[in-house]
Formats: structure tokens, C-alpha cells, sequence
């Protein structure tokens, strides 16, 4: 201490420096705790450990400070090690569980498929077959392969529902249409309904003014012409709309139907109407500045006819709804002047088909 006092200016650029070395070290803690947080598990091999050791031991408890990769006790383990010579190559592991055969795996999805089973119902049919397969891993497979670990959660779940029901289900939604009247503008609801499995399309009415009554009236229209067809229903599904009454529910729940009333914002739960809207406003409606409601009814009309009739629909492998335009039986291609085409709205709607002989 007596030198630095009569040296003060080398005691102060020693304490720079040491100040300079201390930051640089704060820095590099951060920055390798950042780079570990990217990574998982660090493994070091025998030879880097022994390398940790040798710089690390003479630092004492103050290591602490440093450590980075493995905890303090782990450490000591080491430098305990590497004094009884005991710190030699280890068979390497790869680090978290051991993988299962890809036969279990297969059998896991399998079951996934076949049923509406959650991690831990698989994990109990697996034990009967002498498998024992840790919950978390069955989990972990059948998220990898997008299944949702939870019964009768899945990704895909609403599919499955849709599926089941498709023949027997039907949806229903509005979708507006501005339209020029005598007193001017104004915006017109039209409600409409379509069958899922086939994707037939009820176009029930348009109306200014969708009330109770009205909405009421046209559930009622449409589960008369279900029974004049024979035809089962199950399921109607809807979204929360507030022109979807009580009193309309009843209508369809007074036929056995069950009204699946579903979440706010969630338009793909009613993806074929909402298809449907998307298809009648590109194809049809926005070509047309609409005067008056009978315009607009006439529109939806001749969209409607030409929909379910003769439009294909790749959902439905490209046939038609009504499947009166079945797939050519003919190798042949026709000849252009054996193709006939049929136009409707000005020539908007086009039909293909070859003249009859």
C-alpha cells in the first residue's frame, strides 16, 4: 500500500484497468446467459470439464459468481472428480427421455384416429398391451403430429363433429346487400340456410327490417319444406346474432332438431355459410347495382337456381348439389361445337354441357 501511495498515478491506472476487467466480465456473464438461454442442455465431455476445473478451482466459493453452465454442487462434484482421477469418458446420452420404437408410436396415433381418446387414456390402453409409455410422452407425440392431447379437444375436433352429423346438419347466417329505393339508399338482410352435406342453399327471404316475427316466420317456412321432402335433421348450427330469437330456436328444437348456438367471433365454426357469402357476393352480387327489393330478390333467386343446380363445388369433389350433372361416362372429349353453354344474369352465369344427340 506504501508504493501506491507514493506512486498515485499507477495505483490509478491499476484501478482503471481492474475496473475495466470487471465490466468486461459483466458483460460476458450476460451475454453467455443470453446464449444459454437459447439452448437446451449443455453436456460437456470429460475434457472440458477438466479444463472448467483447472481455471475454476482456484477462484474458491467466488466461482459462484461466474457459473454458468451447471449449478455450484455440481461443480464440486467435478473438482472432487478430477482430484481421485475419477473423471474419466462416460457413454454420451442423448438428454431427456429415451425415445420410443416407432411401432409404439404408430400404435399411439392409431388410437388417436380411431377414437376420442386423451394422453392418458392411451397411456391406460398401452399398459393392457404390456407397453408402459409415460403420459408426457404419449403427449408429446400426438401434439408433434397435430393431435390435442385432451379427449374430445383435439385440433380437428369440430371436424370430426361436422363429419358425424354432415348429412343431417344444416347452418344458417345473414348477409347484407345495399340497395337503391325511391327514399334512397338502404340495407337489406337476406337470411338463408345450407345443408353441409350436400351444400343446397335455402335462400329464405330478404328484408329491411329482419324482426322476431319475421325470422320466426321463415324457420318455420323451412322446417315445412323439410318435412314435405322427408328429409332428417339434427343439428342447425348458428352464430349469436341477435335477430336469431329465442322463439326461432324453438321452432327447430319443437322438431327434434338441436340449435347449436356458437362462440362470438368465430367464423370458421361456420365456414359453409360463411363459404356461401363469400360465393354469392363475388359471383353475383357486387357485378350489380340493385334497384329496389324485387331486383334484389330476383338476383338471389337466379344465383340461388343456378347454384344448387348446375354450379360445380370443390368441396364436393366438383359435382353439383343436386348431382343432376353427373360425371361423363364418355373417354372421348367433345368436340367445340358439341358443347353447349347456358347463360344467365346477362351472360355473369355460365353452364357447360354437351348437346343432346
Amino acid at each position: 500500500m506504501s508504493f501506491f501511495r507514493k506512486n498515485p498515478l499507477l495505483a490509478f491506472l491499476v484501478y482503471v484497468t481492474h475496473s475495466a476487467l470487471l465490466r468486461q466480465i459483466a458483460y460476458l456473464k450476460a451475454e453467455n446467459e443470453i446464449l444459454r438461454s437459447r439452448l437446451e442442455t449443455i453436456q460437456t465431455t470429460p475434457a472440458e470439464r477438466s479444463v472448467l476445473v483447472r481455471l475454476g478451482a482456484p477462484l474458491g466459493s467466488s466461482i459462484r459468481e461466474v457459473l454458468g453452465i451447471v449449478h455450484y454442487k455440481t461443480f464440486l462434484q467435478w473438482v472432487r472428480k478430477e482430484r481421485d482421477g475419477s473423471n474419466v469418458k462416460v457413454t454420451p446420452r442423448k438428454p431427456g427421455r429415451p425415445t420410443i420404437p416407432p411401432d409404439v408410436t404408430a400404435l399411439i396415433l392409431r388410437m388417436a384416429k380411431e377414437n376420442a381418446w386423451g394422453y392418458a387414456r392411451i397411456a391406460g390402453e398401452l399398459k393392457k398391451l404390456g407397453i408402459p409409455v409415460a403420459n408426457n410422452t404419449i403427449k408429446k407425440v400426438l401434439i408433434v403430429n397435430g393431435f390435442h392431447p385432451s379427449p374430445w379437444r383435439v385440433r380437428g375436433d369440430w371436424d370430426r363433429f361436422i363429419r358425424l352429423h354432415m348429412e343431417t346438419l344444416w347452418s344458417c347466417d345473414f348477409f347484407t346487400k345495399d340497395i337503391w329505393t325511391a327514399g334512397g339508399k338502404v340495407t337489406f338482410y337476406v337470411l338463408f340456410f345450407i345443408h353441409v352435406g350436400t351444400r343446397r342453399v335455402h335462400i329464405a327471404g330478404a328484408t329491411c327490417n329482419p324482426t322476431g316475427p319475421w325470422v320466426e316466420q321463415q324457420a318455420r317456412n323451412l322446417v315445412m319444406d323439410l318435412m314435405d321432402r322427408g328429409e332428417k335433421v339434427s343439428y342447425l348450427l348458428r352464430d349469436g346474432d341477435t335477430k336469431f330469437t329465442q322463439a326461432f330456436d324453438e321452432v327447430f328444437k319443437s322438431e327434434g332438431i338441436k340449435v347449436k348456438k356458437l362462440p362470438r367471433e368465430s367464423p370458421n365454426l361456420n365456414a359453409f355459410a360463411e363459404r356461401f357469402v363469400q360465393t354469392i357476393k363475388n359471383e353475383c352480387l357486387r357485378h350489380f347495382v340493385v334497384f329496389g327489393q324485387r331486383h334484389l330478390e330476383f338476383l338471389i333467386r337466379e344465383f340461388g337456381e343456378y347454384y344448387n343446380t348446375v354450379r360445380p363445388h370443390q368441396g364436393i369433389a366438383n359435382r353439383t348439389v343436386s348431382n343432376i350433372i353427373p360425371f361423363p361416362t364418355q373417354a372421348v372429349p367433345p368436340r367445340p361445337e358439341e358443347v353447349q353453354c347456358t347463360a344467365k344474369l346477362g351472360g355473369l352465369l355460365r353452364h357447360y354441357s354437351r348437346k343432346t344427340a
